[in-house]
């Protein structure tokens, strides 16, 4: 079922399915391509595909598990800033990479479930946020980062 196919007098459901449709389109950029391909820089900084699946996993991981739940980035073994996040490391694959987005987004489900967006949740460096606030600001940046992604994967199937 496609986000549009949700009854739109359900914001919690509407929410749920839009953050699903970006979950699921990011991952798609990787489609049958190389190790090689999505590791490729085609822009002056080093945002690369997998770089950007590896970034939306730490996105996520910043704002469900460190804002809602509450647990420090280090306590998470997470990096401290944005630009940290897209780097790769030499063992980073498609297939580990896309483990690690599917464990953060299933972690992420369970550490929202049954709060209501009008929760009020406290772990935000710069202060209390709403759930809905986190709703909004992840679908934000899963949104601009999948623009980015089909962006690069043209760019690679045109070369």
């Amino acid at each position: 079922m496609g986000s549009f196919d949700v009854p739109l007098d359900d914001e919690r459901t509407q929410l749920d399915a839009f953050i699903e449709d970006y979950r699921s389109a990011i991952e798609l950029t990787l489609d049958r391509l190389t190790e090689e391909e999505v590791r490729r820089r085609l822009v002056p900084s080093a945002t690369t595909l997998l770089g950007l699946v590896k970034h939306v996993t730490w996105m996520q991981r910043v704002w469900f598990e460190e804002c809602v739940g509450g647990a420090s980035r280090q306590e998470l073994g997470l990096a401290q800033g944005p630009d940290e996040s897209f780097q790769l490391a030499e063992g980073d694959t498609i297939a580990s990479v896309t483990a690690a987005h599917r464990q953060a987004c299933a972690t992420a489900r369970a550490a929202i479930a049954g709060l209501p967006l009008d929760t009020v949740v406290t772990g935000h460096r710069t202060g209390p946020r709403t759930l809905r606030w986190v709703y909004l600001q992840v679908l934000r940046e899963l949104a601009q980062h999948c623009g980015h992604a089909d962006i690069l994967r043209e760019q690679l199937l045109a070369g």
